[in-house]
């Protein structure tokens, strides 16, 4: 679907078709801008999408990158597949190889935030030599569990409520979630706060074992936060209108496949170069604080939190965050240019 009236100046749309050479190819709608450069791969996470790097594709751009941003399968205007296994991780870091070997390049740097992150991450251990560097925002790496993920989750929560458990049972959260995206846009986006920020009613609520389901925990808020616009809020609830949320709900039903998948991956460490990047007030950081990651990270070059934003960091808070990626993407291009002797 176009997204064309809501884009900035000089960022142009294209759906490209990678794994042409597979038996299941899928086509990916992009965002894209700058001509020359660089490229830089964006990641989107959950429930987002290419737009939500609207800030960044001309930001980057302008400094001189070529910038891509899909909607990654099961998203937008690209394919969404009905197998779940279609989701896994082996399928979601091809479709980011895909894209490299679309414009020509035989490496990227990526940037993922939320489940862009993970699979980010798992793309630099997967193929390293197709990735310069690669940032995560909001998620921070993780290496591979010593048993399949959801089991750790059931054995930590137990009776609590979690919302990956609960986004396990293929049908359920789609229909809540899909019942009213309005609402499931609104309350995700403006009603996800800091933990410290929530009344104890409201805190109580998210964990409770009473049978309700995901949004319905997530207070309502009273108003957009300033750096959301109804617009841009609409653009949002058309498009999972029209797509429903199946398909990104469908990367999570694939925590322990790709679990499974990763054995050779036990232990592994990320060695191209690294950078981090997440919101003071993101609850996200309370459950995985960035600095458990820096024993994984051979090349780290930062972390930056971003004081005051929460877990949509890149949208609440784009200047502080385009600063701190161009620092990281300016580090590895002088270090390239040296490399080829360029003056």
């Amino acid at each position: 679907m176009s997204t064309s009236s809501h884009l900035p100046a000089g960022v142009r749309e294209r759906v490209v078709t990678v794994g042409a050479d597979s038996d299941r190819p899928v086509d990916l709608h992009l965002l894209e801008a700058g001509d020359d450069g660089p490229l830089i791969v964006l990641a989107h996470g959950f429930p987002e999408l290419a737009w939500s790097w609207r800030h960044q594709l001309p930001a980057l751009a302008a400094a001189g990158y070529r910038v891509v941003a899909p909607d990654q399968r099961g998203y937008g205007g690209s394919s969404r597949p009905e197998s779940i296994e279609d989701y896994d991780i082996t399928h979601l870091t091809g479709d980011l190889v895909g894209l490299v070997d679309t414009y020509g390049e035989d490496r990227a740097t990526f940037i993922g935030h939320d489940w862009g992150s993970m699979v980010v991450w798992q793309l630099a251990l997967l193929h390293p030599d197709r990735v310069r560097g690669v940032c995560g925002m909001s998620v921070p790496f993780l290496p591979r569990a010593p048993m399949p993920p959801t089991q750790l989750m059931r054995a930590a929560f137990g009776d609590s409520f979690f919302y990956i458990l609960y986004f396990q049972e293929p049908g359920v959260a789609d229909a809540e979630l899909g019942s009213d995206p309005a609402r499931t846009m609104r309350r995700l986006m403006a009603g996800l706060s800091s933990p410290e920020e929530l009344s104890p009613q409201d805190q109580a609520a998210l964990s409770a074992g009473d049978g309700r389901g995901f949004v319905e925990r997530i207070p309502e808020p009273g108003g957009l936060p300033d750096w959301l616009t109804q617009d841009e809020l609409e653009h949002y609830v058309s498009e999972f209108s029209r797509t429903g949320f199946t398909g990104g709900l469908n990367w999570y039903r694939n925590f322990d496949r790709n679990w499974e998948l990763t054995e050779h991956l036990t232990g592994a460490k990320v060695e191209v170069p690294s950078f981090f990047v997440g919101g003071s007030a993101d609850p996200v950081l309370t459950m995985s604080p960035p600095e458990t990651q820096d024993a994984w990270l051979t090349d780290h070059r930062g972390t930056v939190i971003v004081d005051g934003a929460g877990h949509w960091v890149q949208q609440e808070a784009p200047e502080q965050v385009n600063a701190a990626l161009l620092n990281f993407l300016d580090q590895l291009k002088d270090e390239h240019r040296k490399i080829l002797a360029i003056p």
